[in-house]
């Protein structure tokens, strides 16, 4: 295990104002995503037409991290995610109360570019800073996240209780939420601070760039694990009301209690990861996840149902982080610090390739075949992450000797 390399009261702060940030992200993300059909209504946007703005976000987003990966060949990762989040609380306060259909598609386009380069920097920082605390912190940034989705979710549920606009809900938060994450971004430890000296690539690596066919396999287990995720975002209410027969009410419990295991989950999962190997607990994540997908699929009713989706909640949390991790971690060992940073960018497009096939796969498969057919589908392809397992080990686990270090994720 590797020792920090700053100041411990300089990784602290770091530490905090990341997990601000991934807070922050997680409340905005999922004030937009919950108010879709508010917005849909204010600019008249058609059945038809609502799949294309859908789609276009995640495309969008896809394209933000590209752009990122060049990016931070020349400017911090930090200064990227100081300057991406403002632009992203905008966006939404932009989609919710500019004039027309067109000006709205423009702010959802912006909103989609400057999501991809904060998730991707976002993400960077957080890889760099966990390798600097030479121990497992990265699922405690995303359990931030988890929260700050609940409190955008909440909050989006009090806009449309008490019929506020689009523009007064989004109004004051975005007030509060901007000048926050301009604070806290002054506080962001970059890789050049976590790691002093070791800012450029090793030389005997120098020559070798990153070969994304080394990255497939974490590639595919993030695809997975967003397809998981969003059939559960996409999915869960009406599976739970027309196909288990549960109330209205009822069917919008179980992405809540999704929400609130995945924040559980990853909150604990630190602690296992140091204590038994990222490797472990992705392997036990992955069987939980599958697990659930199969209660899911022959729950006889609706209590059942939501049992499916707690323990999807639990065990998916685990695996997009290590994910993150474990690329990072391997970039960094083959070809230094650099590396690390486009080795996230280049991972988490397939963040979004996940959203984009995830929902309408299983509605294809719903209406073809049955939508409890539909669940095994991504039962299967979360399984696909126990063939890669070992890949959340240290490069040279997979590569070298073939011994597995479990605890080598102390390290990344």
């Amino acid at each position: 295990m590797t020792a920090p390399r700053v100041p411990g009261a300089q990784l602290r702060h770091g530490r905090v104002a990341l997990a601000l940030s991934f807070f922050v992200q997680g409340a905005v993300f999922a004030l937009l995503v919950t108010r879709i059909p508010a917005i849909q209504e204010r600019y008249g946007i058609s059945d038809g037409l609502l799949p294309v703005f859908l789609a276009a976000v995640p495309v969008l987003a896809g394209a933000g991290s590209v752009g990122t990966e060049q990016l931070v060949k020349r400017v911090r990762a930090g200064l990227v995610l100081r300057c991406a989040q403002p632009v992203v609380c905008l966006a939404l306060l932009a989609a919710g109360s500019v004039g027309s259909m067109a000006q709205a598609a423009v702010a959802l386009g912006v909103f989609g570019l400057s999501v991809g380069a904060l998730d991707a920097s976002m993400n960077m920082l957080g890889v760099s800073l966990q390798r600097a605390y030479g121990r497992s912190i990265m699922l405690g940034f995303h359990a931030a996240y988890s929260l700050g989705g609940i409190v955008g979710a909440s909050l989006a549920w009090a806009g449309a209780h008490w019929q506020l606009s689009l523009a007064l809900l989004y109004g004051p938060v975005v007030a509060v939420l901007v000048p926050s994450a301009l604070i806290a971004g002054r506080w962001f430890v970059d890789r050049d601070r976590a790691e002093p000296g070791k800012g450029a690539a090793r030389p005997e690596a120098a020559a070798a760039p990153l070969a994304m066919r080394l990255l497939l396999p974490l590639c595919l287990v993030m695809a997975c694990a967003y397809i998981g995720d969003s059939t559960v975002s996409n999915w869960s209410a009406k599976y739970l009301q027309d196909v288990l027969g549960s109330s209205e009410q009822l069917a919008t419990v179980p992405y809540n209690v999704y929400m609130v295991t995945t924040l559980l989950g990853r909150a604990v999962g630190d602690l296992g990861v140091r204590r038994f190997g990222a490797v472990a607990v992705v392997r036990t994540g992955t069987v939980v996840a599958a697990g659930g997908f199969a209660v899911v699929a022959a729950a006889p009713g609706a209590w059942a149902g939501m049992a499916g989706f707690t323990l999807l909640g639990l065990g998916l949390c685990v695996i997009v982080p290590q994910t993150f991790a474990a690329a990072g971690r391997f970039a960094y060992e083959r070809h230094g610090p650099g590396a690390s940073d486009l080795a996230v960018a280049r991972l988490n497009i397939f963040n979004y390739v996940g959203f984009l096939i995830g929902s309408p796969l299983v509605g294809a498969l719903g209406d073809a075949w049955s939508y409890r057919g539909a669940m095994l589908v991504p039962m299967g392809l979360v399984l696909v992450t126990l063939v890669y397992a070992r890949s959340f080990g240290a490069p040279e686990a997979r590569y070298g000797d073939g011994h597995e270090r479990p605890r080598t994720a102390d390290v990344g």
